[in-house]
């Protein structure tokens, strides 16, 4: 068997375990490297059999560890996504924050009251109705006139 098909017929054995093509390269690789450190002290009669057997037992190794320690990430392919906020939208944030607040301050008392029991608290009209003693109808009167102050106070913003 000439060196290439031995390489070869490793590369596909490395395949067919599920090995990755740039694995199996790999892997092929560090068998071939050593059996060189090998050759060095010792004469290896087979040296494709003892790169096949080299090499699978490298890919069992290998399988074992990322079961144990979980796959190796190389820090050029890893994508990192940052979804903290930027400085600028933090400071936007709070300007848009502010100006709400200020909105919310020129609502009359029962129209902020009743707006931030239904859009904070979750409170429906009916319970928010009994609350305050007014009618539902009343309560959906103060909803939208505060959503429409506040929309337009908020424009451009």
């Amino acid at each position: 068997m000439n060196i290439k098909k031995a390489l070869a017929s490793i590369r596909a054995a490395l395949l067919r375990r599920g090995n990755s093509a740039q694995d199996a390269e790999d892997l092929v690789q560090e068998a071939w490297v050593r059996l060189a450190g090998y050759q060095r002290e010792q004469v290896v009669v087979q040296p494709e059999a003892f790169m096949m057997r080299t090499a699978l037992n490298l890919s069992i190794d290998a399988h074992r560890a990322r079961a144990t320690r979980g796959d190796e990430v190389l820090v050029e392919e890893a994508v990192i996504i940052d979804l903290a906020p930027t400085a600028e939208d933090s400071m936007l944030a709070k300007e848009r924050l502010a100006r709400l607040s200020e909105g919310l301050s020129r609502l009359s008392e029962t129209s902020r009251a009743i707006l931030l029991a239904h859009r904070l608290d979750g409170l429906t009209y009916g319970e928010i109705a009994r609350a305050q003693g007014v009618s539902v109808t009343t309560v959906h009167t103060h909803i939208a006139k505060a959503t429409l102050q506040l929309t337009n106070w908020m424009k451009g913003w």
